[in-house]
């Protein structure tokens, strides 16, 4: 069960560093399943927006189930199983760090050839470079934070619809 809040804040620069710590980590425990980087996405990869303070990763893996492997050596150095609803349809196994219930970072790992990914990036990247994109999403995640900072189903559907558009606008 998950004890931290949704609780919004502003852009911290030192986010990028935690993410770097981590990732050397990463890699270094699961680089024999590395279909590439362990990249930084979400909210803390976008400088100036507003976040929960939780640093998302992903890293794509040549092979959903041979990646199984690597869960004792990522339990060695603080990772912990925590899955997601839609994870097994998905491909897709999630982990965090230091704990499930107050997670600093969060490890979201791809099978290779799923798309999934590359749209994270792709808004990952477009937030970063329009700003009136970036002020609206901080926004709209404040809103709804402020709204139930528990209902995490309900705080990822709100924001849904302005993804779904960005998306959209890249994509044509």
């Amino acid at each position: 069960m998950r004890l931290d809040r949704i609780e919004i804040v502003e852009y911290d620069a030192r986010w990028p560093g935690l993410f770097e710590e981590q990732r050397r980590r990463v890699e270094s425990v699961m680089s024999e399943y590395l279909a590439g980087p362990v990249e930084h996405i979400g909210s803390t990869a976008v400088p100036g927006l507003p976040a929960k303070p939780i640093i998302d990763m992903a890293v794509v893996v040549r092979d959903h189930a041979e990646c199984v492997g690597a869960f004792d050596a990522l339990a060695s150095i603080g990772w912990l199983r925590a899955p997601e609803p839609g994870d097994p349809e998905a491909l897709k196994w999630s982990l965090c760090f230091p704990s499930v219930e107050r997670r600093t970072h969060h490890l979201h790992v791809y099978e290779q050839g799923s798309d999934r990914l590359q749209t994270l990036l792709a808004f990952r990247d477009h937030l970063r470079v329009d700003a009136a994109d970036r002020a609206e999403y901080g926004r709209i995640k404040r809103e709804l934070a402020a709204v139930d900072d528990q209902d995490r189903p309900r705080y990822r559907t709100g924001k849904a619809p302005f993804i779904v558009d960005v998306l959209a606008r890249l994509s044509s």
